[in-house]
């Protein structure tokens, strides 16, 4: 395979990821995906934030987050995030430090 033909299947890959998180998983919680996971669809909007940034592309953080989102970050939480419990939150802090650390 040619490294064109790679990117391009890669690229599909994502955005098929993209599409089952926003649209046909809406359901399922940011910090369930991170406590399980070790990522969630901030990491993501992250990553592509990162990768646009090793291209000498300057994305804010609210700006990659609307990218990936759709819409205003604030707005997704409010249209599809629900409270968390006291255990998630704990075990959230854990697996952010472990696969975040200091970065969001």
């Amino acid at each position: 395979m040619d490294d064109q033909t790679r990117i391009e299947i890669e690229a599909a890959a994502f955005r098929r990821l993209r599409q089952h998180l926003m649209e046909d998983r809406r359901d399922v919680q940011n910090i369930d995906l991170m406590n399980l996971a070790g990522f969630c669809r901030n990491c993501l909007a992250r990553w592509f934030q990162e990768a646009a940034a090793e291209r000498g592309v300057e994305i804010g953080k609210d700006e990659a987050r609307e990218i990936y989102y759709g819409m205003p970050y604030d707005a997704w939480k409010a249209e599809h995030q629900a409270p968390a419990d006291d255990a998630k939150k704990a075990a959230f802090e854990t697996a952010f430090r472990e696969n975040v650390g200091k970065k969001d």
